[in-house]
């Protein structure tokens, strides 16, 4: 036998320590059981969905602040046919804007932008400051991630407006798909 080296001696059969270990966890918290949690569109269908950021402007500061990322919804009330639109920021969730999407309703290009668009209208989504949720005036600005998608979300936005929404499928969009669409656009520029 070379220096080091030792044969090791064993008495009966080889144990499986792993086997052996017998350890029982308990949760030091019962928790309830699974919570039914309303989100107030239940009784909506979703007619277009698309990724994008909201900006709001702020008046008193004369800028554009950002609202959030995640996905602006056009959702059609079953009974009511009423259409509104909410966005909600994807990682907390927050109502980011929700409102009607009536007929006086103008949609306009931003900052000549091909990408984003804007529109004033009356909200009912979470002040960004106070937490509140109230009835208030607001110049909203959604970005896409390219052309294509801000032409999706105009057409969209034109049919629903007018109540034109039979023809209509719904509009999804992966993120990565758009992410990957803006970054191949943004590498040819350069």
């Amino acid at each position: 036998m070379a220096d080091g080296e030792r044969e090791e001696e064993h008495d009966g059969p080889e144990e499986d320590v792993e086997a052996e270990a017998q350890v029982d966890f308990k949760p030091l918290i019962e928790l309830p059981p699974e919570v039914q949690t309303k989100t107030g569109e239940e009784e909506e269908d979703v007619i277009f969905k698309m990724r994008t950021k909201m900006f709001r402007f702020n008046e008193p500061s004369k800028e554009w602040k950002e609202r959030g990322t995640g996905d602006v919804r056009f959702l059609k009330h079953k009974e009511s046919g009423k259409i509104r639109v909410l966005m909600r920021a994807e990682k907390t969730l927050r109502v980011r804007a929700n409102h009607p999407l009536s007929t006086n309703l103008e949609l306009k290009p931003h900052a000549g932008s091909d990408r984003a668009f804007t529109y004033f209208t009356p909200d009912w989504s979470e002040d960004p400051e106070t937490g509140v949720v109230e009835q208030k005036n607001e110049l909203f600005a959604f970005r896409f991630a390219n052309a294509e998608s801000a032409n999706k979300f105009k057409e969209a936005f034109e049919k629903c407006k007018k109540g034109d929404t039979a023809d209509m499928t719904v509009i999804k969009q992966d993120a990565e798909d758009a992410e990957k669409a803006a970054e191949k656009k943004e590498d040819k520029k350069e």
